[in-house]
């Protein structure tokens, strides 16, 4: 079929397989051309689709020769209608792996679960015997408990108080004025349960009494600070409650590792466009203005950039991990860089609907966006017909 992107809000209800395959190579091609990185070799990758997690999987893969295990929740194509990108993005790096030889397979369900947990136990003992790298990178709405059986949704509120600023809606260019009122405590608390560190500790507790970690295994969950001007209604509202317990679970999980000489850490990553980051208020408007500026100091960097830095610059010295002083890595340091963030401030009080196409990056924004679904990829026919129903090969033979 011939297949292209259909908006709703901040969401595509289509994804291009042949673009998110390109996308996929791409990204490999980076890596490659960075040098080999003396990294882990034997991966667990805990949202391991899109984002982050996917850059963490094509890094480990491609940049150290690491076996990996991605496990994630995607929705896959029935005939007429298109997978999640998530989906082709899989299918796509493992048929990009098996050209080389590298061992990646998939688990496709639902990460909070026990089941899913016990199937990559099972895996792990079958194919790898243990890991030596297990990266979080989980990002759902909602959780469905293991232990209680309750659904808890996770909101996008402030605490204390109504939040008012500027954002915009990056399909028309339209600044406008948003509001949104503060949470309850039951909103807090939902929010921390599905986006806070409780699932990450559970993966390890399950991993390290299966023995399936080696001695001396490495943790990674992602967080985000951000600025002043997105403090309210991210890192001081209910996300940010959210993100505090992550961040203490990595000193919980070192704790637990002990024994394993095994270490638990949060990186601090850069602003980028994602589709959770397109549904938070204020963030599309600060993130328009921020590629600018960074764009112009030659300091921009995407996903696989920023994770390729990681590990080259942060995890794989040969040194010890440098961290600030919550134990936190950053990678967020060029975005954080005092001369960047005070642009910012000066360009956010101007910001308008007529002007935002000068001052921000709007249309590096609409195609970082349209790039997380394979659309706008350069040398991607879209006029042509392309397979719909392409299947995951580690899950589907």
């Amino acid at each position: 079929m011939i297949i292209e992107p259909r908006m709703r809000g901040f969401i595509c209800l289509t994804a291009h397989p042949d673009g998110c395959a390109q996308n996929v190579k791409n990204q490999i091609d980076y890596v490659k051309s960075k040098g080999q990185i003396d990294g882990a070799k034997k991966v667990l990758v805990i949202g391991a689709s899109t984002g982050f997690g996917l850059a963490s999987r094509i890094t480990s893969a491609f940049g150290s020769g690491a076996s990996t295990i991605g496990v994630f929740f995607e929705k896959p194509p029935t005939e007429g209608k298109t997978a999640t990108p998530g989906w082709y993005n899989s299918a796509a790096f493992e048929l990009e792996a098996q050209k080389v030889n590298l061992y990646a397979k998939s688990i496709n369900g639902d990460a909070f679960s026990n089941e899913v947990k016990q199937q990559t136990i099972d895996m792990i003992k079958a194919d790898l015997g243990q890991v030596d790298m297990v990266i979080y990178s989980l990002a759902s709405p909602v959780r469905l408990h293991p232990v209680t059986g309750v659904l808890h949704r996770s909101v996008l509120k402030p605490i204390g108080q109504t939040f008012s600023n500027k954002t915009v809606d990056f399909h028309t260019g339209i600044v406008s004025q948003v509001s949104i009122e503060p949470a309850t405590q039951e909103d807090i608390d939902n929010t921390v349960v599905v986006m806070g560190g409780e699932d990450w500790s559970m993966w390890m507790e399950a991993l390290k009494n299966a023995g399936v970690l080696a001695d001396g295994v490495t943790t990674i969950a992602y967080s985000y600070i951000g600025p002043e001007v997105t403090e309210a209604v991210y890192r001081k509202g209910t996300i940010g409650r959210a993100k505090d317990d992550l961040e203490a679970t990595a000193f919980k999980i070192t704790n637990s590792l002990t024994s394993l000489n095994g270490k638990g850490y949060v990186s601090v990553n850069k602003a980028l466009v994602t589709q959770a980051s397109s549904a938070i208020p204020v963030i599309p408007l600060y993130i328009s203005l921020l590629y600018k500026i960074m764009k112009a100091e030659g300091v921009h960097e995407g996903c696989i950039e920023q994770i390729q830095r990681l590990f080259e610059q942060r995890l794989y010295t040969g040194k010890d991990i440098p961290t600030d002083e919550k134990g936190r890595i950053r990678i967020d340091d060029w975005e954080m860089r005092d001369d960047i963030q005070e642009k910012i401030k000066d360009l956010w009080a101007t910001a308008t609907s007529e002007n935002l196409t000068q001052i921000g990056d709007l249309a590096g924004y609409k195609q970082d966006f349209l790039n997380l679904f394979g659309f706008g990829i350069p040398n991607v026919d879209y006029n042509a017909e392309s397979n719909e129903l392409l299947l995951i090969p580690s899950i589907n033979n």
